[in-house]
Parts: C-alpha cells; structure tokens; sequence
C-alpha cells in the first residue's frame, strides 16, 4: 500500500507537465494531507521528485530524471533530436554531431550532414572519443565533478598531433575556460587540418550528460569562426536537452 500510494504520487507529478502543487495531489489521490505530506517527504529525500523554491510544488527530480536517462536508448535520443541536428548542419553548412557520456566513455551517437553535394564537409565518424582531445569530450568533462577530472588527467593522455594537450595544468585551465565560454574547441588536437566545436547538452540537475557539436576544416573553422558557432550550439544544446527531457517525461 505504501508503495503503491508513493506510485500514485509520482506518476502524477510526471504526467502533470508543470510543477504541481501539493494540495491537489493530496485531493486526487485522496490522502489525508499530513499522510500525503509525510510521502512528499520521502521522495524528496530520494531525490525523485524536486519542491521548487520551496513553494510546495513539485517537479520530477533529478534521481528520477538520470534513471529514466540511462534506460533511454541511442535510438530515442537520436529520434528526438535529429531534426534539431539537421537544420543546424543545413545552416552552418557544416557536420553537425550528437555525443553521449555514458559508462566513463563519450561516444559521437549520431552525425547530420549538410544538404550542399558541392561542400566538402567532414564526417568524424561515430565512436568512442578521447576525453582530453576532442571538443564534445572536453564539452562534457568541464562540467563533470573535480573527482571525474582528476580521473581523466591521470588517465592516458595520448598525443595525436603537435597540439593535443597532455599537461594536467593546461587542460585543467582549458577546462575552466570551457565552462567560462559554455563551449569547447578542438583545434587540430585530433587531426591535422580539422576543428571542431562543441557545447554540453544538459539534462536537470545531473550535469552534462550529452553534447552538440560541428566539424569541419580548420581553413573554414578559423578563431572568429568557431566562437559563432560555439555561441549558437549553446542556444540549439538548450532545445535539444528539453526535447530529450520531455522524452524522459513521457516515458517515466
């Protein structure tokens, strides 16, 4: 019964789509208030649902929203935010990518090309990539805990090219820079010739959890040119975190 009343509540609280307030919880699922009151406690205390500001009305919480997260597959993610990809590889007239933080590892989990058979773009594959050296990596970890950092540094910092970074101090001031900016670069660090730039896609309270990027050569990707993109990556992140958001919603 006590299960199945904290059931009751978050799936009410999920399928409301604004923040809802505890009054017409407790009158819906027809509790007494301080029974009701006690069982908002305890899914705020698990993190399961949020009370916004303290104004006795909740949201789904960030446990809740991670949970739903990490079962969502590649494929649903991709569902969601393809158009939004598409139409930002279109206007950039560059490849724009999807990367996802997942087990340790970021991985590009989707790539839209831009429509001109004329431009010669470049595809960086999917796949794993190196945490120190590409821009949707760099994107993700400067928004990680100092823990998962640290981590990383004392990891292998593999030098692809001339101008891969493998001192801790300068890629822990690079990622400083990452989140002062709100956008990663990569400037030939994987590849000679190519650039790429990046901003982190991130879902709730949990931090980071995808990234958004666009490649191309770096005679095209110049310093004036990556922090425009940079700038609007930011802007098109925000609409891809609520499309995937509003999946997690819909399936919890």
């Amino acid at each position: 019964m006590h299960l199945d009343r904290l059931l009751s509540i978050l799936e009410m609280v999920a399928v409301a789509g604004r923040p809802i307030v505890a009054a017409d919880i407790c009158k819906s699922i027809n509790l007494p208030r301080p029974t009701c009151y006690r069982l908002l406690q305890t899914l705020i205390k698990h993190k399961l649902i949020e009370d916004v500001e303290d104004t006795s009305r909740f949201i789904i919480g960030e446990r809740l929203i991670r949970m739903a997260l990490l079962g969502k597959s590649d494929v649903d993610v991709r569902r969601v935010s393809a158009t939004l990809l598409k139409t930002a590889a279109v206007k950039f007239g560059e490849t724009v990518f999807l990367a996802r933080f997942r087990n340790g590892v970021v991985e590009i989990i989707h790539v839209e090309t831009p429509d001109d058979p004329n431009q010669d773009y470049i595809h960086p594959g999917l796949g794993e990539r190196p945490l120190h050296a590409c821009s949707c990596s760099k994107a993700i970890a400067a928004f990680c805990d100092d823990e998962f950092q640290t981590e990383i540094l004392n990891g292998a910092l593999k030098q692809y090219t001339e101008h891969t970074k493998t001192s801790k101090k300068a890629l822990r001031a690079e990622f400083a820079r990452i989140v002062q900016q709100g956008y990663a670069e990569c400037n030939q660090e994987l590849d000679m010739g190519m650039a790429s730039v990046a901003a982190p896609v991130t879902i709730g309270n949990i931090g980071a959890t995808f990234s958004i990027g666009a490649v191309g050569p770096i005679r095209r990707f110049t310093n004036t040119y990556r922090k425009q993109i940079g700038e609007e990556l930011i802007q098109i992140s925000k609409k891809v975190s609520g499309a995937i958001q509003l999946c997690n919603v819909a399936d919890v």
